[in-house]
């Protein structure tokens, strides 16, 4: 490989990583490790999984290695998560490349301001899910981009309401919900009636509406604990579900609500 090559490959790593960073908000080197670095399966045949990529040693070199570049430059931002965890968004310089390539990115350093623990681990594992879709072939929309409006539901969302990640495979939707904390008795309420409004587009003879064209659901996948999965099968039975319409429309995820000890420094 000549220098020239070599320069080459390593301002095209640089853009792949500032359009994730784009594309998620924030991560760390791990994410960016496994979305940029791993093959990417070009359509996908079966339905999400929802267990995290795990990097291999040398992806997160290569990671590890464009991301101090990236800092050097100062084209990317740089902050510690609550879990010690080292955390990078786009620096305005950073946005500006990928403006001049024609993608509307914009600084992430509001995303870097302190947040709290649930949020951090909410977005954390909103992006490996987007991440772990991206790998295995899925259209996604992260969380990022759909709360700026950039997904099939825009700004208003469906039925009024937006989902944490979107999967597509080809027609089929896969929405999913993670649920990091415990939700007040009105959101929950809220959530119980968006539900009802879902499980009659599901049933619809003539296919659903809500989507709009020839987008079909696959599945509502919840990301959340034991107990709020009883809940809410319970919850649903009360509004009338049966045990067919709950396993019809809605999935539950346990393998990414795994979060350790925080230890802040």
């Amino acid at each position: 490989m000549t220098a020239k090559d070599g320069r080459a490959i390593a301002r095209a790593n640089d853009v792949r990583v500032l359009r994730s960073l784009h594309r998620l908000g924030w991560a760390r080197s791990r994410d960016l490790a496994a979305l940029v670095w791993r093959y990417w399966a070009p359509t996908a045949t079966d339905a999400p999984s929802f267990r995290s990529v795990t990097p291999t040693s040398s992806e997160l070199r290569m990671a590890q290695r464009t991301l101090r570049r990236l800092r050097q430059k100062r084209w990317v931002l740089h902050a510690t998560g609550p879990d010690g965890s080292v955390l990078y968004a786009l620096a305005e310089s950073g946005a500006r490349v990928l403006r001049q390539a024609g993608i509307a990115a914009v600084t992430g350093k509001d995303l870097m301001r302190r947040f709290s623990v649930g949020h951090f681990h909410h977005r954390r594992m909103a992006n490996e899910i987007a991440i772990r879709g991206v790998v295995d072939g899925f259209r996604v929309s992260t969380e990022r981009e759909i709360a700026q409006g950039f997904w099939i539901g825009g700004q208003h969302g469906i039925a009024g309401k937006r989902p944490d990640v979107l999967l597509r495979s080809e027609q089929e939707v896969w929405w999913v919900e993670v649920e990091r904390s415990r939700k007040n008795a009105k959101d929950y309420g809220r959530l119980l009636t968006w539900l009802n409004a879902i499980r009659k587009d599901f049933m619809r003879p003539s296919g659903p509406e809500l989507l709009g064209g020839t987008l079909r659901w696959g599945k509502l996948v919840f990301v959340c604990t034991p107990g709020f999965q009883e809940k809410l099968c319970r919850d649903l039975a009360i509004k009338g579900w049966t045990t067919a319409n709950i396993s019809g429309c809605v999935s539950f995820s346990r393998l990414l609500y795994q979060v350790q000890d925080i230890i802040f420094i």
